[in-house]
């Protein structure tokens, strides 16, 4: 079989490895460069690759494909394998043909890493042989030439899910559905909700699906389809007979037993960690771990960083960096968890952000705006007559000077842009992790 594979980054050096491994006749073909530690592992392990082109003759004689996410559907060579009918699948749907392990499907436009990280450590340190994959950490395909797990918890995006057909959870979840990525879906939401639903296209009555009950477009979704996955839904404003609910204070989860959790002993604060770790905790108990294990590993949880990552203090005002947050909604639930006056630096590229779901929450709790990015004129626009204070700058130091300077003792001064970040910087990290170089300058300068 020829297997032709587009990209070389984890996922696609990661399926070359595994269809090598299957005795596959493998290609690799990346337009970009590759980064140095991919080639020494393609060129290892002999597999032909090239970079900085796409051979089109010899791309167009595969049997079938595995795309990068990265690829949008509508590039070129995408449509002429399309058009002479060529399989096309992500990384996600090819390795899951080759494990023997239960899989955790996570999906969402927030927090999917968070219950992830979550999840997968939950699992683990009850003592189950769980891998973490997807769109985190090593490739999927790579960790299935192995295949040394029972479960894999796997974060998912709807670029991934796009080209995914028979890959099968036994648990999925649905976090929510807010618009994101729209550039990538004719800018039409109900394309991007119909890729997300992608998750639960191949689950069956023995299988689970977890989802967030108070967000209309899961609900609306939910009343179309006729799905036989059995549903547990978690919900915020209600009691649920079966699935998660807040009440009060307290975190009800239920599904093959009753477990009360006060959300003070949540190692992640906040309404939309209530529900992240509301799914997380289901998923332990659909597994059957006892309530002292889930107990025991929530104590030790420690989340990733640039997600209300506390970066460092100054004259009594708190820097924290939520540079994951490339998305409005991420913006609103980072400010729902802020109980003191904040600074907000945002900007960067607008993926079609709709403002008009922050309004409210910005003009509560935001007393400056610092516009972070080349162009900044949508941001400025919509809120120049909501906040007392905009500035706005190409360069993190200043936007953190800056900070300082429109913050007072007690305040907040919070990255979290609501764009993506590749206008000033590599990539959401690369942000994150110079804001807190910034940040750290800044208070060793003052001290």
């Amino acid at each position: 079989m020829k297997l032709v594979i587009l990209g070389g980054g984890e996922s696609g050096v990661g399926a070359a490895l595994l269809a090598k491994a299957k005795g596959m006749d493998v290609f690799l073909s990346d337009k970009s460069q590759l980064a140095e530690k991919y080639k020494q592992t393609l060129v290892t392990n002999n597999i032909l690759f090239e970079e900085g082109q796409h051979s089109e003759a010899q791309i167009l004689d595969a049997d079938e494909v595995v795309k990068s996410p990265g690829i949008p559907d509508k590039a070129p060579l995408i449509q002429a394998l399309k058009q002479k009918g060529t399989s096309i699948i992500s990384e996600i749907e090819f390795a899951a043909r080759y494990t023997k392990a239960r899989l955790i499907g996570i999906t969402g436009s927030n927090g999917k890493t968070t219950t992830t990280l979550l999840t997968y450590h939950l699992l683990k340190s009850a003592g189950l042989k769980v891998g973490l994959a997807g769109n985190i950490g090593e490739s999927f395909a790579k960790q299935v030439i192995a295949d040394a797990f029972d479960y894999y918890v796997l974060e998912i995006s709807s670029f991934q899910l796009d080209n995914s057909y028979s890959f099968h959870p036994h648990i999925a979840m649905l976090l929510n559905i807010t618009p994101d990525h729209l550039d990538r879906y004719e800018y039409k939401f109900q394309n991007y909700i119909d890729s997300k639903f992608r998750i639960a296209q191949s689950q069956t009555k023995a299988d689970y699906l977890i989802y967030y009950n108070e967000n209309p477009p899961i609900q609306e979704e939910l009343a179309k389809r006729n799905l036989p996955v059995a549903l547990l839904p978690i919900s915020l404003e209600k009691e649920m007979a079966r699935g998660a609910y807040a009440a009060g204070n307290n975190l009800v989860i239920q599904a093959n037993s009753k477990l009360v959790l006060a959300q003070e002993e949540l190692p992640i604060q906040g309404k939309h960690n209530a529900i992240n770790s509301m799914a997380a905790i289901l998923t332990c108990q659909l597994l059957n771990i006892p309530e002292d294990a889930i107990k025991a590993g929530l104590k030790t949880f420690k989340n990733a960083p640039h997600r209300l990552e506390k970066a460092g203090e100054l004259r009594g005002i708190t820097f924290i960096n939520d540079s994951k947050a490339t998305n409005v909604d991420s913006v609103f639930y980072a400010l729902e968890s802020m109980k003191r006056p904040v600074v907000l630096i945002a900007g960067g590229i607008d993926k079609g952000n709709d403002y008009t779901q922050i309004e409210e929450m910005v003009m509560q709790k935001v007393k400056a705006l610092v516009c972070l990015g080349k162009d900044n004129s949508k941001l400025i626009a919509f809120f120049k007559d909501k906040v007392p204070m905009i500035q706005e700058t190409e360069y993190i130091r200043d936007a953190v000077s800056l900070g300082l300077e429109l913050a007072d003792p007690g305040d907040v001064v919070l990255l979290s842009p609501a764009c993506a970040s590749f206008d000033l910087f590599k990539n959401y990290e690369d942000r994150g992790n110079q804001f807190k170089q910034a940040v750290e300058e800044l208070v060793t300068k003052n001290s």
